[in-house]
């Protein structure tokens, strides 16, 4: 069985051994930094699947290395889990806009942790599977790409097209969490001109028009949104 490749980013050695140990007895193979500067430098050199990425570092602090994986096309592409305090939240927007797919604060249960670092590996593969089909199934929801069309259980909808985009960016990405400025940058571009409340609004519309599907669409409080579709393409 193909083992996948986990970097833990953590300065808190107790913490550290914690979710190493977790790691390994789940079949993960797993690398370990303390600082920031070791980070980068693992990331480059050993392309993890996925890191865990504690914000509070000595040297260089999380939020810094994100910014700087995110940079580098070498590791632009390996999706991060930001671990961080509960009082951390303007961190933990900060973080996702950067480009972080996750986060989880502590303390933390390690069955939650291993079931996020999963969920998003396995997305993380899915986002990038060639694929020339046009339609996108996610449980009893279908969407047709090329002809912007949204279907329950082959029952058409009608959706505007920033809906339809706003639902193709979330069953794409099921399970990672949106802030309000990523969807309206994924959607709309970062020069267009709209407010956060905006993004409601058109969540508002989608909830109601996919019916009881529309309560897969979760609120994240203080943060965004985030869909929890299993996507089958």
């Amino acid at each position: 069985m193909l083992q996948h490749k986990v970097l833990v980013v953590e300065d808190d050695s107790d913490i550290l051994e914690l979710i190493r140990y977790n790691l390994k007895v789940n079949n993960y193979c797993v690398f370990t930094a303390e600082t920031g500067e070791q980070a980068v430098a693992l990331a480059s050199s050993t392309k993890p699947d996925l890191i865990l990425l504690d914000l509070m570092l000595p040297g260089i602090d999380g939020l810094e290395v994100c910014r700087k994986l995110k940079a580098s096309s070498a590791t632009k592409f390996i999706p991060i889990i930001m671990v961080t305090a509960k009082s951390s939240e303007a961190d933990i927007v900060t973080g996702l806009e950067l480009g972080a797919d996750d986060y989880i604060t502590k303390p933390f249960s390690t069955k939650v942790l291993i079931a996020r670092v999963a969920a998003t590996i396995r997305s993380n593969q899915l986002g990038r599977e060639p694929n020339n089909s046009s339609l996108i199934t996610s449980g009893a929801i279908t969407i047709d790409t090329d002809k912007y069309e949204v279907f329950i259980n082959s029952k058409r909808i009608d959706v505007t097209a920033t809906e339809f985009d706003v639902l193709k960016l979330l069953i794409k990405r099921s399970g990672r969490v949106f802030t309000r400025y990523q969807i309206i940058d994924a959607t709309k571009g970062g020069d267009y001109e709209v407010t956060d409340r905006a993004v409601d609004v058109q969540i508002v519309g989608l909830r109601k028009k996919l019916g009881e599907h529309g309560k897969f669409i979760k609120t994240v409080r203080g943060i965004g949104y985030k869909a929890e579709f299993d996507r089958e393409v």
